[in-house]
């Protein structure tokens, strides 16, 4: 993790639990006797990541209708601190700029926005195609004031785009970052869960993917497809944007990424990325 990342070390759930006492009944204790949650039950992973929320980003309330992505804050917090040092250095900016962000598929849970706005003190504007899930991240914005002064969240209404149509003639953003849907089918998504869930002790619990819609877990084409989607529309914006920026899950999506980058004649940088047991990479591309 990123040296900066407070989630570094373990958890200090006892913290937690004063900020978010319902985590309580998710504790249990590991075989050498030390309290952890489990982490097979999305339940208690939501329970964690909210008090986490609560408890260091200043939010006064925090609600994820089940079935919906439970954003992992430790993980989501680390790119976003990557994509700062980036930017800093490539661009020489003072690490006390106030910088501008765009979230592409922000979907109900916001994890960018919040986490851009709250530990960064940045301005956020976040994009999905889910109106749902606009209206339930908006609901969450709502009540805290710190937020309804920092981040706004639209709804994209053609799907044939990603932020065309959104982005003013005149905006500008210093970077966007995307999470993207990583699979290519629902059954695929199934039979990653299922890895997901092999690689945990405790197998009480299988909710797919932790949960997540249709949307936010799979596709046409994977994640390859739908990042080269962003390619070629980023070129529209090369202007308005400074750094381009996603998450790559997986490293044979890589040749087809990189060769329209290369199209494009976009510069771009890959830097490989560990979070707890799930290896990912950070893709930041831009153009001269």
């Amino acid at each position: 993790m990123h040296p900066q990342n407070p989630y570094s070390k373990r958890y200090d759930l006892k913290r937690l639990v004063k900020h978010h006492t319902l985590l309580q009944k998710y504790i249990v204790l590991n075989p050498t006797g030390e309290e952890t949650i489990d982490f097979s039950s999305s339940k208690a992973i939501y329970a964690l990541n909210k008090a986490m929320l609560l408890a260091d980003f200043k939010l006064e309330n925090y609600d994820l209708p089940e079935g919906y992505l439970i954003p992992p804050v430790p993980g989501r917090l680390d790119y976003l601190l990557h994509i700062h040092d980036f930017i800093l250095e490539k661009f020489n900016i003072s690490k006390d700029t106030q910088l501008r962000g765009l979230d592409v598929g922000s979907g109900a849970n916001g994890i960018y926005c919040i986490l851009g706005a709250q530990h960064f003190n940045w301005k956020m504007v976040g994009i999905d195609s889910d109106a749902k899930a606009v209206e339930i991240s908006n609901n969450n914005i709502s009540h805290s004031k710190e937020l309804k002064n920092k981040v706004d969240i639209h709804f994209q209404e053609n799907k044939s785009f990603l932020f065309k149509n959104i982005i003013g003639s005149d905006e500008l953003f210093d970077f966007m970052v995307c999470n993207p849907p990583f699979h290519s089918s629902i059954e695929e998504a199934t039979k990653g869960s299922l890895r997901k869930l092999n690689n945990l002790s405790s197998k009480k619990e299988f909710t797919l993917n932790f949960n997540g819609q249709t949307n936010e877990l799979w596709c046409n084409g994977g994640e390859t497809l739908f990042i080269k989607r962003l390619i070629k529309e980023s070129v529209l914006f090369k202007k308005q944007i400074k750094v381009f920026s996603s998450l790559v899950a997986k490293s044979d999506s890589l040749t087809k990424i990189e060769k329209q980058l290369n199209k494009v004649k976009a510069n771009f940088h890959i830097s490989p990325t560990i979070t707890g047991n799930k290896k990912g990479r950070y893709l930041f591309w831009w153009f001269s």
